[in-house]
């Protein structure tokens, strides 16, 4: 393998390496190019496309190899685990908020069918699960319409 397409790493790096130890990436792709297209995979997962039109995708974008793509997305399935472990114990404090914020918009645009689902589930999350438990509360929230006097 010619020189140029190797380089030193760090004993941490996750680049794949020869058995000299040098990443097989090559001098033009440091770490923090590596890292930069990781990130720009990691902003397109949002989209909903599934993992395998993700890769080829960015494969195309980057211009890269088709393994090359695999690897940045095994990086980021890593990102997504580790950053789903550290947000485990907010994520109900947050999700909580966006339920009153919902629930609050819908109110004020006269949306009350949205409105009465978003307090249903904001029920069930203080109070448990609420089918055939015994400390049920029900919420009935009945709708007249203003009659011409």
């Amino acid at each position: 393998m010619p020189e140029h397409f190797l380089r030193e790493v760090s004993e941490d790096s996750e680049a794949p390496k020869n058995k000299k130890g040098q990443a097989v990436y090559g001098k033009r792709n440091p770490d923090a190019v590596i890292e930069e297209r990781c990130k720009r995979l990691f902003k397109r997962q949002l989209t909903g496309l599934n993992a395998r039109q993700l890769v080829l995708e960015h494969a195309d974008r980057e211009c890269i190899a088709e393994a090359t793509a695999w690897r940045d997305w095994n990086r980021v399935v890593t990102w997504n685990e580790a950053g789903w472990s550290e947000e485990k114990e907010t994520i109900l404090s947050r999700i909580q908020g966006m339920r009153m914020r919902i629930i609050d918009q819908a109110v004020r645009k006269g949306q009350l069918q949205t409105a009465m689902m978003g307090l249903k589930d904001l029920q069930e999350t203080l109070l448990g699960d609420t089918n055939g438990g015994e400390s049920t509360v029900k919420l009935n929230i009945n709708i007249e319409n203003k009659s011409e006097q």
